[in-house]
């Protein structure tokens, strides 16, 4: 399943980066801006297990929480999970994890945890309607949930692709799995 979703991924433009420790989240989020030659300052979605990481200690990023404000150039988000079959992103809405970041800055670098994939949607709304029961919300669903499947795109001019026409340019994915390449 894993290596289906990252085919998937990379067939619609996202790249991926796989690690086997979530700790080493910061790193490759620093070796990507590198590589890329970006800024080395990113907006995180406030969630838990993003800011318990180390950022400061392990890169020479600056970085902020909350909200996109507009003019934030890189992004970085956990995924609620990933669809196999198609190599899409699931990205539920809330507090720790701000719909603005999906789509405002111009590179979004989501974070997928390898146990949060599924083969297929149907598994992942069933996913969502579990987590909604065991916290006692059964029938509620998050206020969005967004897929994403690669990075934004149109070709409604000419019939000629152009990335980054209603969101980021470029979509990254940092998988977190045991059998990662470091």
């Amino acid at each position: 399943m894993i290596d289906l979703f990252c085919d998937e991924a990379k067939r619609v433009n996202a790249t991926i980066t796989r690690v086997d420790h979530f700790e080493s989240v910061p790193n490759s989020v620093g070796a990507y801006l590198r590589e890329h030659q970006l800024p080395a300052k990113i907006k995180l979605a406030p969630h838990p297990r993003l800011k318990s990481l180390d950022w400061q200690q392990t890169t020479s990023l600056m970085v902020a929480d909350g909200r996109a404000d507009g003019d934030d150039p890189i992004s970085v988000s956990l995924a609620l999970g990933g669809v196999a079959e198609t190599g899409t992103l699931v990205m539920a809405s809330g507090p720790d994890t701000p719909t603005s970041l999906n789509f405002l800055p111009l590179d979004h670098i989501v974070v997928l945890d390898a146990e949060d994939l599924a083969g297929d949607y149907e598994a992942v709304w069933a996913k969502i309607r579990a987590k909604a029961k065991e916290a006692g919300q059964s029938g509620q669903m998050p206020r969005t949930v967004n897929w994403i499947t690669g990075p934004s795109r149109t070709a409604d001019i000419e019939q000629t692709l152009l990335l980054g026409a209603h969101g980021p340019q470029r979509l990254h994915i940092i998988l977190v799995d045991k059998e990662g390449d470091g």
